[in-house]
């Protein structure tokens, strides 16, 4: 598995939201899932991605799931 950092937060409405952040020099892929509903992404080497909020104030950090791993793995994934 890819190094990643995740970090929570509550932005000002009182939201929970996760960020991921790659510490390889590799591109990866990541989704970030919370209540069934799965956003996947393309994180590039050294970088972070966005935050993503939940959609209910009731969700906190634990309801949040985030996978990664490297993008070369997942050809279908890949810009054509």
């Amino acid at each position: 598995m890819p190094r990643i950092t995740v970090k929570h937060q509550r932005n000002i409405n009182g939201f929970a939201e996760v960020q991921v952040s790659n510490a390889t020099m590799k591109n990866l892929i990541c989704h970030v899932a919370i209540d069934g509903h799965k956003i996947l992404f393309r994180l590039k080497a050294i970088e972070a991605s966005k935050w993503y909020t939940a959609t209910d104030i009731r969700f906190n950090h634990t309801h949040f799931s985030v996978w990664c791993d490297y993008l070369k793995l997942h050809p279908q994934y890949q810009k054509p």
